[in-house]
């Protein structure tokens, strides 16, 4: 997607625009982040159901381009990411599928992380996963590493995105545990969020606590925000 398309069909502004700047609204009073988390509410049940009405095909071949563009992104940039550790993510809800990328990038020697929320509302911890880990059930019921998997610090981040702007926000879950566990880390690692070129927004109406991603990567390749 180029600066000059028009947004994918999940990008129209909320009804309350008139009342926030649509690119970067910061929270004056209460009422008005309350108004912002209403409108994110609705705006993830949208690109859910979106995103769960792809048929399985196209999922997969969105993947499998995403995790391409991905691999040149980190050849270009960052070496390969040989020598670093890379916290990729287990694919839950439909989201982009990377863990054919996530054993190549281990078999190149990468060292490759998971993220586990193992406290509620605190930052996450980022536990070393290969091939051969076995996996056990964590938060939300999503696999991850088991306890006795080494605790690393990331180098580079994987974020999925159910929404992104073109100025780096991403819109997830809700949870607010991305957010919280960037601002916690110094120094802060390179943040790539991975989704759907149609997941594109006009803004996510960002609010203080709000942490722009480094780049993002979906099917049509990465971009690095304006």
């Amino acid at each position: 997607m180029t600066e000059n398309e028009t947004p994918g069909p999940f990008a129209s502004s909320p009804c309350m625009a008139h009342e926030l700047d649509p690119a970067f609204a910061r929270a004056a009073d209460p009422q008005q982040a309350a108004d912002v988390a209403r409108w994110r509410r609705a705006r993830r049940a949208q690109l859910r159901a979106a995103r769960d009405a792809l048929a399985v095909r196209a999922r997969q071949e969105a993947g499998q381009a995403i995790a391409r563009h991905l691999r040149a992104l980190l050849d270009a940039r960052h070496d390969g990411a040989r020598g670093c550790v890379l916290s990729a993510y287990w694919p839950i809800k439909g989201e982009p599928d990377l863990r054919g990328l996530m054993a190549d990038l281990h078999a190149a020697g990468v060292t490759v992380a998971l993220p586990v929320v193992e406290t509620r509302a605190a930052p996450l911890v980022f536990r070393r996963w290969t091939p051969a880990t076995r996996m056990q059930r964590g938060d939300w019921n999503i696999p991850v590493p088991p306890p006795e998997a080494a605790a690393l610090r990331p180098d580079i981040v994987l974020a999925p995105c159910l929404g992104w702007t073109r100025e780096g926000f991403r819109l997830g879950y809700g949870g607010g545990y991305f957010d919280r566990t960037l601002a916690a880390l110094d120094p802060r690692p390179v943040t790539i969020g991975i989704g759907f070129a149609a997941a594109r927004l006009d803004t996510i109406y960002p609010q203080p606590h709000d942490i722009p991603l480094c780049a993002v990567v979906t099917e049509d390749g990465p971009r690095t925000p304006a």
